[in-house]
C-alpha cells in the first residue's frame, strides 16, 4: 500500500531548528528511516516536506485520489488550518496525525488541534519515532483488514 508521510511547514529543518524541542535527527535521515521501515513493513513510503499550504493541500488531494494512507504532521498548520482539516477529512486510507513534540505540555496556542477530529489517530511527543510507530500501526491494520 501506497503511504505519504507529510511534513508541513518548518520541518525540513529538522536537527537545527530548536533541537531542544525537536531533537537532533535531521529530516533527510527522519526520511531514510521512514522508507527503511515502509520497505520493512510491504509499503510503499513517500516522504514530502513543504512550507507552502496549499502544496499540502493538493498532496492530501493525491492521496485521497490514489486512497493511500497518510502520516501527516501538519506543524504550524496543526492549530488553524481548516483547509487541511478539509483535505484530510476528504481521504479514504488512514490518517495519522504526528507530532514530535508533546504539544500539550508546551503553549497553550498549541494543544488545539483541527486535524485530530477527522485523523484515525494522533502520537504526540515520541520524537520521530512517532512517524515509525505510525507506519507501524497502518500496516498492523491494513494486515487486519487482509485477514
Amino acid at each position: 500500500m501506497k503511504v505519504f508521510v507529510l511534513n508541513g511547514v518548518n520541518l525540513g529543518r529538522l536537527g537545527t531548528r530548536q533541537i531542544d524541542v525537536y531533537g537532533v535527527t535531521t529530516y533527510a535521515a527522519l526520511v531514510e528511516s521512514c522508507v527503511e521501515l515502509g520497505a520493512e513493513l510491504g509499503l510503499d513510503v513517500e516522504c514530502r516536506q513543504t512550507d507552502i499550504e496549499g502544496e499540502m493541500v493538493r498532496w492530501l488531494h493525491e492521496a485521497a485520489d490514489e486512497r493511500a494512507a497518510v502520516v501527516l504532521n501538519p506543524a504550524a498548520w496543526t492549530h488553524y488550518s481548516i483547509a487541511l482539516r478539509d483535505a484530510c477529512a476528504m481521504l479514504n486510507g488512514p490518517l495519522v496525525e504526528v507530532h514530535i513534540s508533546n504539544v500539550h505540555a508546551r503553549e497553550e496556542f498549541r494543544r488545539h488541534s483541527v486535524i485530530s477530529a477527522v485523523a484515525t489517530g494522533v502520537i504526540a511527543g515520541l520524537g520521530v519515532d512517532g512517524y515509525l510507530l505510525a507506519l507501524r500501526h497502518i500496516a498492523a491494520r491494513l494486515a487486519a483488514a487482509e485477514s
